[in-house]
């Protein structure tokens, strides 16, 4: 009897304990990823993207893609006015650079100027060139064009910004380094990256925060291959972009790394 009662009462304090971790989970943020268009394998990014941000953090991504490989890929959400209801923030990962009419562009600007947290990936610095600056006071910088593919050495300039805490300067796999025609007065730099292109050393910033309207914006111009959009590396600062950008990186949202 002594033993079924021991076993018992394990089988309680085990019970309670796990009751306990489940009720300091909070609740999940709602998150949209949207992928396609041109010149990426966005097909397998998508997904590489949705598994490392939901293994990081306590976040639920949604996906919204389309096959259309072209500079013209549109999505229908982008139509209504109330596109973002319901998400706690926008994961930009398309690719569309001809996609110029200015009201689709300004329905989409709208839902982060009134307050909808947004993290913009890599060919989001390139789309929407719409021929005024509207899009680029969004992801907060004014992009035209990037270099070959080469590795690039990325040097974290704020090591006290939250985003940056515990994450190591590295070197990427060939990527390409997009440059900084201009930055905006409410982007704030956190990395930088330098490339040797065989003729010159080309060095620009590469990950940043941004204040646009009442939104918080986190952007990295990295992740052009597979292999850097799957590195752990890049994983750990694009979710800790997105919860920054959400007013949530903390231990409660952040996932214990195993």
């Amino acid at each position: 009897m002594r033993t079924i009662f021991s076993i018992c009462c394990i089988t309680l304090i085990a019970f309670s304990g796990l009751t306990r971790a489940e009720d300091k989970a909070p609740k999940p943020l709602k998150a949209l990823l949207i992928t396609g268009g041109c010149c990426h394998d966005y097909s397998k990014q998508k997904d590489l993207l949705k598994a490392g941000l939901e293994a990081r953090a306590h976040v639920v991504v949604d996906q919204i893609h389309t096959d259309d490989t072209t500079t013209k890929a549109r999505f229908a959400i982008y139509e209504k006015a109330d596109w973002a209801k319901g998400y706690d923030v926008i994961i930009h990962d398309e690719c569309t650079s001809d996609v110029k009419e200015m009201p689709y562009v300004e329905n989409i600007l709208n839902a982060h100027k009134s307050g909808i947290p947004a993290v913009n990936l890599h060919c989001a610095m390139h789309c929407y060139r719409v021929g005024t600056d509207d899009w680029f006071k969004f992801v907060g910088i004014h992009s035209t064009g990037h270099g070959p593919q080469k590795p690039i050495d990325v040097t974290f300039v704020d090591r006290e910004h939250g985003i940056t805490k515990g994450i190591s300067n590295w070197t990427t796999v060939n990527e390409e380094l997009y440059n900084n025609i201009k930055l905006f007065e409410t982007t704030k730099p956190l990395a930088r990256g330098t490339q040797d292109t065989g003729k010159k050393v080309d060095d620009f910033v590469v990950a940043w925060t941004n204040q646009y309207g009442k939104a918080r914006v986190f952007s990295t111009t990295l992740g052009h291959n597979n292999d850097t959009v799957g590195d752990p590396r890049y994983l750990d600062m694009v979710t800790r972009g997105l919860l920054w950008s959400c007013d949530k990186l903390n231990d409660q949202y952040l996932k214990p790394k195993k």
